[in-house]
């Protein structure tokens, strides 16, 4: 009997960037600090728009002195190998998608569960990955239970992560509006990259009104797949507090303004998406501030990792 679960993450993908100035390039580039990076472990990121908002997310394994591998999501392959291509000008870097490789998600192990398996740099609880060749990528899926990518999500998701196009679109979201400034995807303290200044003044400004925040369903109609579809308005008092990303039975993830959401409450106003009731909970690793104190922060336990810093 396995002692962990893992499955292949189908709907993810490998970009390798290598060469002798791969780091300073994406140092240059994305939101965190590639230039501490160590050798076998991974760290969340995020490619900007000059407007601060996220164009890209990915997280960055540094497989070798000289290369990285972009875990990020299949769809988005081409047009982020294209975007690092317009940046690249002159570096001495090579930039490939890898078709032959695949994302492997384990969980519930403690300890590694696989030689080349990293831990997940956005949260304790959400367990490791291991970026490999397709056919032994199966097989290592294959040794951890009867674990599928759905069972990942719904982990995911009752965890409160979002995640690009599962959740929210390319150019849609700031990194603080996903969290990536609580989940070690935006460093504050290094240098110059893409939408650098709008991120650094939200931070410093407190301007961040809207996050991702998990919810519980209740009250839609049952056995219709998933309970809100993504991109549902989320109501409350007849007005727009947010918009739903992606859910998993009576769990889903919201993008919410957490002040209107304090306003709702204070008020006694049910919060809803379609024929939905939606009760917003602030997530354990979650150092924002919250509106609806009164409210239980969840039975998960999702120690953060250390990463962002202010």
């Amino acid at each position: 009997m396995s002692d962990h679960q893992a499955t292949v993450l189908g709907g993810r993908s490998v970009i390798a960037v290598s060469g002798p100035e791969a780091r300073d390039f994406l140092q240059g580039l994305v939101t965190s600090d590639v230039e501490t990076l160590a050798e076998g472990t991974a760290r969340n990121a995020a490619l900007l728009t000059p407007q601060g908002k996220i164009l890209f997310e990915f997280m960055i394994f540094r497989a070798g002195a000289d290369q990285f591998l972009l875990d990020c999501p299949a769809d988005s392959v081409a047009e982020l190998a294209k975007r690092l291509t317009f940046y690249k000008l002159r570096a001495k870097v090579e930039i490939a998608a890898q078709p032959d490789m695949a994302v492997v998600a384990l969980w519930d192990s403690d300890a590694q569960p696989h030689p080349s398996a990293f831990a997940d740099p956005r949260l304790a609880a959400l367990g490791w990955r291991a970026l490999l060749p397709a056919s032994e990528a199966q097989t290592v899926a294959g040794q951890g239970g009867s674990a599928s990518e759905a069972d990942y999500h719904a982990r995911r998701i009752a965890l409160g992560v979002a995640e690009l196009g599962a959740d929210y679109a390319s150019s849609a979201a700031f990194p603080h509006e996903a969290n990536l400034d609580q989940l070690g995807g935006v460093d504050f303290k290094k240098g110059c990259y893409v939408g650098q200044e709008v991120v650094s003044r939200m931070q410093h400004r407190g301007t961040a009104r809207s996050r991702f925040v998990p919810v519980a369903i209740s009250g839609a109609a049952p056995d219709a797949g998933p309970t809100v579809e993504a991109g549902t308005t989320v109501e409350a008092g007849g007005k727009a507090v947010g918009t739903m990303g992606s859910s998993a039975g009576d769990t889903g993830l919201a993008l919410l303004r957490l002040d209107r959401i304090g306003d709702a409450v204070a008020a006694g106003n049910a919060i809803t998406a379609g024929d939905a009731t939606l009760t917003p909970r602030k997530p354990d690793w979650a150092g924002f501030d919250w509106p609806a104190g009164d409210q239980e922060a969840g039975e998960h336990q999702a120690g953060a990792r250390p990463g962002a810093t202010s």
